[in-house]
C-alpha cells in the first residue's frame, strides 16, 4: 500500500509537492487592505544540544519525553536532497488506560527541530486513521519534491491519540474517538510551541498546519477550531465531511457489487479496460474544451455539460468485452458519480466529476477495496453511535449489508457514552466561518485533484463557494481553492501533481504576496521525487502546467509547446 497515500493508509503520509509561482490569475479579494499583514518569521539556532534538551523539557504539561537525538545531515532526503541537521525528539502526552475497552492510549508524537532553524513551526497532519507517528518532514501531497523540515521548519507529526495495533477499534473508546478528531490538534499544538520556545529561546514567529485526506481534514479543523494558533493552513484533499464520504464509499461498494461478473471481487463491475474505455470517452468529448488537445480536461465544469454516460460510451449489446458498458453498468455507475442518496433521495455525501483520471491506476483501491476493508471499520466503529462490536466484525459483510440511511443516521447519533456524533467530532462546527483566521491575517490554500474517488473535488469546490458566499461573494484575499486535473486522491493519475504550494502560502503570509497559479510539473521517468506511473508516455517527463486558482481555467494561448506551463494562461 505503499503507493496509496492519504486517507486511511493507517501508518503513511500523504505524498509530497512542490512547485514555484507564476504570475497567472488569481485576484486580490474584496477586502485586502483591511486585512492585518504578518510580519515575516526570523531565523534562529538551537539554544541547547540535542543531550541537553530533555532536561530542559521538565515543565510541558502532561507530557512525557522520550528520548532527543542528532540527526546527521543527509540521513534523511526528500526527493533525493539532503535533510539538513536536526534533533529528533519523541515522547507522548495523556498516557491513560480507557475504562471502556481496557487499552491504552496516548498521544504519540515525535519532533524534528532544526539546527539552523527559520522561524516557523508546521504541524503535520498525517492521513487516514492515523495511529503512527509519521517521520516528521513535513510533507504534503503531490509528488515529493520538498517539506517543511527540508526548508527549515521545526515540524510536528503525531498518531493523533492512539496505537496503529488498534485499527479501527479505537473508536470504542469515546475519548480516542475525541482526540483523533480534533482535541490531538487542541492538545499537541501549544505543547509544540512551548517546546520550540525552550529549545530556541524563543517561539514560533509564525505557524503551519498542512496535511492531504485526513491530514487535510485536521487542517480544515486548525483553520477552524484553532485559527488562533495558526497563521497559514495548508489542506489537500481534504475529507472534511469524512463520516459521509465514507458512506457514500459503501454504498457505491454495493453498486459495484450489484453489477460485478464476481462479487467477491468489486473490480469485476468496472474493470480496467471499462475504466479507460470511459476515460478516452470523456477526453474524447473534453480535452480540446480548453483549447489543447493534450490529455488534460482543465475545463472541468465545461466538460460535466459536455459529456453523457449513456451517450457518449457504447452500450453492449452482446456480453462485456471492455469495449462497452452494460446498461446496468451504466445505471450503477451513473448513481455513484451523480453521489449515493438515501432512500428519500437526499445526498449522502457530495457527485463526482467525470475525468480523465478515472482510468488512474490509484483508483481501484479506492473504489473496490477501500468500501469493504477500511470504510466498513470506519463507519462501523469510529463514526456510528453506537459502534458495532470489534469482536467478529467482518469488514465486506457489514458494506453489503449495511442500510444506508441507518448508517447516515447513526453517524449524526449520539447516546450517554459517545455524546459527539461522528459527524461532529470529524467535521469543522462551520465550514465557511474561517473569520478568526482571516481577521488576524491568516491564508488558507486548499487543493484537490479532479479525479479523486474517495473525497470529492466537488465537495471542495461546495466549500469555498460558501466561503465566498460567507464574504460578500469573494474570499480569495485570505483564501484559495486549486483543482489539480487528472490528480487522483493526493497524488498520482494522468497529471503534473508535483507543486510547491507551501512556499506560496509562506509568502502570501508572511509578505502578502497572493498566489496566483502554481507552476505543477509531470513526475515522469527519471524524476528525482518519485516516478508517477501514470504519466501517459506520449507527455514529456517533465511537462508543466499552471494549476488555477478556482474559478479561473488553464486555457491554451493557441501558441507554444504544449509540454510548458508558459503556453497556457489561467482565465
Amino acid at each position: 500500500m505503499t503507493s496509496i497515500p492519504g486517507y486511511f493508509r493507517w501508518a503513511l503520509p500523504a505524498g509530497v509537492a512542490a512547485a514555484a509561482l507564476v504570475a497567472c490569475g488569481g485576484g486580490g479579494g474584496n477586502s485586502a487592505a483591511a486585512l492585518p499583514q504578518l510580519a515575516p518569521a526570523s531565523p534562529a539556532a538551537l539554544a541547547f544540544t540535542c543531550a541537553e534538551l530533555p532536561g530542559k523539557l521538565t515543565g510541558l504539561a502532561n507530557t512525557t519525553i522520550t528520548s532527543s537525538t542528532l540527526v546527521a545531515a543527509g540521513t534523511l532526503s526528500v526527493g533525493g536532497e539532503p535533510v539538513p541537521e536536526h534533533c529528533l525528539v519523541t515522547g507522548s502526552m495523556f498516557n491513560r488506560t480507557s475504562t471502556v475497552d481496557g487499552n491504552a492510549y496516548a498521544i504519540g508524537f515525535e519532533m524534528r527541530l532544526p539546527v539552523v532553524w527559520n522561524g516557523r513551526f508546521f504541524h503535520q497532519g498525517n492521513g487516514g486513521i492515523d495511529g503512527s507517528v509519521v517521520t516528521a518532514t513535513g510533507q504534503f501531497g503531490g509528488g515529493p519534491l520538498t517539506g517543511a523540515l527540508k526548508q527549515g521548519f521545526a515540524v510536528l507529526s503525531s498518531d493523533a491519540g492512539h496505537a496503529g495495533a488498534l485499527g479501527p477499534t479505537f473508536g470504542i473508546d469515546p475519548q480516542a474517538r475525541l482526540d483523533y478528531g480534533y482535541q490531538a490538534v487542541g492538545k499537541l499544538t501549544p505543547m509544540a510551541k512551548s517546546l520550540i520556545k525552550t529549545a530556541y529561546a524563543k517561539g514560533p514567529d509564525r505557524s503551519y498546519f498542512g496535511g492531504c485526506s485526513n491530514g487535510g481534514r485536521h487542517a480544515m479543523i486548525a483553520a477552524t477550531r484553532y485559527a488562533a494558533d495558526y497563521d497559514g493552513v495548508l489542506a489537500g484533499a481534504p475529507g472534511y465531511n469524512l463520516p459521509r464520504a465514507a458512506i457514500a464509499s459503501i454504498a457505491g461498494g454495493q453498486l459495484y457489487a450489484s453489477v460485478a461478473t464476481n462479487p467477491a471481487d468489486l473490480s469485476t463491475g468496472f474493470t480496467t479496460a471499462e475504466r479507460t474505455l470511459v476515460a478516452n470517452a470523456v477526453l474524447a468529448k473534453c480535452d480540446a474544451l480548453d483549447g489543447a488537445t493534450d490529455g488534460l480536461v482543465q475545463d472541468v465544469a465545461a466538460c460535466q455539460a459536455a459529456f453523457d454516460l449513456q451517450r457518449d460510451v457504447p452500450s453492449c449489446t452482446g456480453a462485456r468485452d471492455g469495449t462497452c458498458l452494460s446498461d446496468a453498468q451504466k445505471t450503477a455507475i451513473g448513481k455513484i458519480y451523480s453521489g449515493p442518496r438515501t432512500s428519500s433521495g437526499a445526498l449522502v455525501y457530495a457527485s463526482f466529476p467525470y475525468d480523465a483520471g478515472v482510468s488512474g491506476s490509484g483508483i481501484p483501491f479506492w473504489e473496490f477495496t477501500a468500501p469493504l476493508a477500511l470504510d466498513s471499520g470506519a463507519v462501523g466503529m469510529i463514526f456510528k453511535v453506537p459502534p458495532v462490536a470489534a469482536a467478529g466484525f467482518n469488514g465486506p459483510a457489514f458494506t453489503l449489508g449495511a442500510n444506508i440511511d441507518d448508517l447516515v443516521a447513526q453517524v449524526n447519533a449520539t447516546n450517554a457514552t459517545y455524546v459527539e456524533s461522528g459527524m461532529s467530532l470529524m467535521t469543522p462546527p462551520t465550514p465557511s466561518n474561517m473569520s478568526t483566521l482571516k481577521n488576524r491575517g491568516g491564508k488558507i490554500i486548499v487543493y484537490h485533484g479532479v479525479s479523486d474517488p474517495i473525497f470529492s473535488v466537488n465537495d471542495s469546490q461546495a466549500w469555498y463557494q460558501g466561503l465566498q458566499a460567507a464574504n460578500n461573494g469573494d474570499a480569495s484575499d485570505f483564501a484559495r481553492f486549486y483543482r489539480i486535473p487528472g490528480m487522483g486522491h493526493c497524488s498520482g493519475g494522468p497529471a503534473t501533481d508535483q507543486f510547491d504550494a507551501l512556499s506560496a502560502l509562506v509568502s502570501w503570509v508572511e509578505k502578502g504576496d497572493a498566489p496566483g497559479a502554481l507552476v505543477a510539473s509531470a513526475r515522469g521517468a527519471g524524476n528525482a521525487g518519485g516516478v508517477n506511473a501514470d504519466v501517459p508516455a506520449s507527455w514529456s517527463a517533465t511537462r508543466t502546467r499552471p494549476l488555477c486558482p478556482y474559478p479561473q481555467v488553464a486555457r491554451y494561448n493557441g501558441t507554444g509547446s504544449l509540454e510548458a506551463a508558459s503556453s497556457f494562461s489561467c482565465k
